[in-house]
């Protein structure tokens, strides 16, 4: 295979000085096509007392206001487009569980923008042309299945849109089709790997070399039990459908350290979640990003929510990001203590007897919340097995967390499976 500093497009191989003239170039002019031609932007920045011409340098964009998931649902349906709708080839949506769902346009050259960092991002996980991609993503208004197809195909790889669900057929599918590449949630992977045990197939034993997983947080040790189950390199895509969908940041297979965000186009900042204040680079907190050269839809500093902490780049010039921790709105603060799903997911993944599927239940006891802790036994766990888990479990929160929770271990298969993003929290307060 060639050495991969060879197959660096452009964007790639600019050096640092050369980067950051390029970021403020950009920004400048995301910043004027925002307040030229979204009145939600516009208003925005004049109530702050900015203008796009006070962005004299990278750090002067902490002087212009931040956008939220609220602002784009207030602004909801067509609110934020900066094009005229003729303009617009695709639209998509998030889910709009919690509320209105925020739309997201695409002109064609964002598409094809789309189209390119997904297939930066495909590269650096060590796909090449020609590979047969499996996509599990789900399709529709959720980015993930068309975006990973798209990019796959500008690649010039084969794919197979086999979307989320019928898992079975899945199964089958990457038996026969021997794909090389296979992108999805990570808990719709471990279902998988489970039907594929269930069938008596040998994970290990299938076509599959690389696994790019994105879409909800995961922690090293489930990418452990995926490498080791699958006999694969695991590697995360990062991206949210409001900044363009998945392709805004990639880990690279040689070093797996974390995704490298493609700042030529998405410019990242770390905030602190309450005050809002800038963080230098190492330090955790919230993610924001500014698009540099989105044209339908520019985001300017969105909130992401996604906890993380910039780190310098390794294999590519961009910079890192650090593994999202959690969510801030995904964090539950019980007893004063805040607590993140994947915390608990670290110590489950790492409890003999139990197998890598879990749910946390959130309920209200008197006057104090409570949280328990619900894993699925392995079919070979005994009730001594089972019990010595709960037990390990509930210590190992109270040890590595801080806070004292109850355990539950179900039986196998009882808990609802993932073909998306999986919901770890059910809050049964109300």
């Amino acid at each position: 295979m060639a050495d991969v500093t060879e197959l660096l497009d452009s964007g790639e191989r600019l050096d640092v000085p050369e980067l950051r003239a390029l970021q403020l170039q950009r920004l400048r002019a995301c910043l004027r096509h925002a307040y030229e031609n979204v009145p939600f932007h516009r208003a925005s920045f004049d109530r702050a007392g900015v203008r796009p011409e006070d962005c004299r340098t990278l750090a002067d964009l902490a002087r212009f206001p931040f956008t939220s998931k609220e602002d784009l649902r207030g602004t909801y349906p067509f609110g934020m487009f900066a094009v005229p709708r003729e303009r617009i080839r695709r639209i998509h949506a998030s889910s709009g569980t919690t509320g209105r769902p925020t739309i997201v346009g695409y002109t064609d050259r964002d598409l094809s923008l789309w189209a390119d960092m997904v297939a930066r991002s495909l590269r650096a996980a060590g796909a090449r042309p020609g590979d047969v991609v499996h996509v599990a993503y789900g399709y529709g208004l959720f980015t993930g299945g068309l975006g990973a197809h798209y990019g796959a195909e500008r690649l010039g790889c084969t794919v197979v849109p086999a979307s989320g669900g019928m898992t079975a057929r899945q199964v089958q599918l990457i038996q026969d089709l021997r794909p090389r590449i296979i992108m999805v949630t990570p808990s719709y992977m471990l279902t998988l790997l489970d039907e594929f045990e269930r069938q008596g197939v040998d994970p290990r034993s299938t076509s599959l070399e690389v696994g790019v997983f994105g879409a909800e947080p995961w922690t090293e040790e489930m990418r452990r039990k995926i490498e080791e189950r699958c006999g694969i390199d695991a590697v995360d895509i990062y991206g949210l459908s409001e900044v363009i969908g998945p392709g805004v940041a990639q880990e690279c297979v040689e070093t797996k350290d974390g995704p490298h965000i493609w700042e030529d186009h998405f410019f990242p900042e770390v905030v602190d979640p309450i005050t809002g204040e800038v963080l230098p680079d190492g330090e955790e907190g919230e993610l924001v990003f500014t698009s540099l050269t989105k044209e339908a839809m520019p985001v300017i500093r969105y909130r992401t929510r996604d906890v993380t902490r910039l780190l310098p780049g390794t294999a590519r010039v961009f910079r890192r990001m650090q593994r999202i921790t959690g969510r801030t709105d995904d964090m539950v603060i019980l007893r004063g203590v805040n607590v993140f799903p994947t915390q608990i997911e670290e110590i489950v993944l790492r409890t003999a007897g139990v197998a890598p599927h879990f749910q946390l239940r959130l309920t209200r006891e008197g006057r104090s919340d409570a949280l328990t802790v619900r894993a699925e036994a392995r079919p070979d766990a005994g009730p001594a097995v089972r019990e010595a888990a709960a037990r390990a479990i509930g210590v190992a929160v109270k040890d590595g967390i801080g806070v004292s929770v109850g355990v539950e271990i179900v039986e196998p298969g009882s808990l609802e499976r993932s073909v998306g993003k999986i919901k770890r929290i059910v809050d049964l307060r109300a």
